[in-house]
């Protein structure tokens, strides 16, 4: 299988920072951009999950099209006043600019506009200083706060309440934060995350943070409420199911029947709640009403719209206790059985429908000790 790219263009950098700030994880963005995983997990990790600041240029600053005016003005041997006059600007701004630019002399040694410009957007990064940088005292604190595994927001309050006539002396919590995750500001050392109550590698932030919370399975009906039919296997039509997982963010559903271990293999694009519910609902809907009775699924956040899919199939979807995946005996039993044809580490995505029918149906027909040696099909 041919290995994703790695290297994104500009406007990916972009979408994927927006995809992120909007709660998508990063196989959904690296599965929407068609690159490697690794590849944004790069991208995003080198500024600590925070998106950098768009570069904006003030009104007053000259643009790049006024520079190529001063370039052709100097090489028509106009003076600083005629061209100041064109574009209504200074002389003042004009002379600098030229002066701080190569100045007035041959072409090929004087002005160039596409460096002037480069120069002056080189020259706006500037960071201000976090007041962590400039006041080591307060950093000092801060850093012991963090080995004690304080969390930032704590710490915040603490130093309000410390020193409430020395503003010098307060910090808001996501100062600390950035601090810790983006390493360009070399302030805070890297190491001091492992404190945190959440070891995350990048920054999440509140928007993206409320993002993720409302993909999480809401109003989840337990295991313990599933008819006691369906635990005792005495009748048909009570499904197991799990996401059997590849390289590069793929995934294939699976479906097992609890009665006869009866198998559907069902091709989904990625693990989003919406993509799943939609791929299984369209299966489900294909059986038997006597087979479509419930479906038992883990805490996974693939079926956190499971309401929507009992909506489409009028199948309810339980869920197993967290950690429990002995619960699902039959389809992790199953998933066994698929890495004989689909090992771990192996790309899912170039696998058809067509192909998994045909591997579903070996499974089908393949006598189970469990069945008497019988076969599901």
């Amino acid at each position: 299988m041919a290995k994703r790219r790695t290297r994104l263009s500009r406007a990916e950098c972009g979408e994927s920072w927006s995809r992120w700030m909007a709660g998508q994880t990063l196989e959904i963005i690296s599965a929407a951009l068609a690159v490697s995983p690794s590849g944004v997990h790069g991208l995003l990790r080198r500024a600590g999950g925070i998106r950098p600041a768009t570069p904006t240029r003030s009104a007053r600053t000259l643009s790049l099209v006024e520079r190529q005016v001063i370039e052709r003005g100097l090489n028509a041997g106009q003076s600083f006043t005629a061209i100041a006059l064109l574009l209504s600007r200074p002389v003042s701004t004009i002379s600098r600019e030229v002066r701080r630019n190569g100045g007035r002399t041959a072409h090929h040694r004087g002005y160039h506009a596409a460096t002037a410009d480069e120069r002056a957007w080189h020259a706006a990064r500037r960071p201000k200083l976090c007041r962590l940088a400039t006041n080591p005292v307060l950093c000092d604190i801060v850093a012991h706060k963090l080995t004690l595994n304080w969390s930032p927001a704590t710490l915040a309050g603490w130093l309000r309440r410390t020193y409430p006539d020395d503003p010098q002396m307060h910090l808001s919590a996501e100062t600390i934060y950035r601090s810790l995750y983006v390493q360009t500001r070399g302030v805070l050392r890297q190491e001091l995350t492992a404190h945190l109550r959440r070891g995350h590698s990048m920054r999440r932030s509140r928007a993206t943070s409320a993002a993720r919370q409302t993909s999480r399975v809401r109003d989840p009906i337990s295991i313990s409420e599933r008819p006691a039919e369906a635990a005792d296997r005495a009748v048909p039509g009570h499904w197991e199911g799990d996401l059997l997982a590849g390289a590069n963010s793929s995934y294939i559903a699976t479906l097992v029947e609890r009665a006869s271990r009866y198998v559907m293999l069902v091709k989904v694009k990625n693990k989003e709640s919406l993509t799943v519910t939609r791929a299984l609902a369209r299966t489900i809907r294909r059986l038997p009403t006597h087979l479509k009775r419930s479906l038992t699924w883990d805490r996974g956040t693939e079926l956190a719209r499971h309401k929507d899919f009992t909506v489409a199939t009028q199948v309810q979807v339980y869920f197993c206790d967290p950690h429990s995946p002995w619960q699902r005996g039959s389809n992790e039993n199953t998933n066994g059985l698929l890495r004989q044809y689909y090992p771990k580490g192996m790309d899912l995505s170039a696998v058809t429908q067509r192909q998994l029918d045909v591997i579903a149906e070996r499974l089908n027909t393949r006598p189970r000790q469990t069945l008497d040696w019988d076969t599901p099909a």
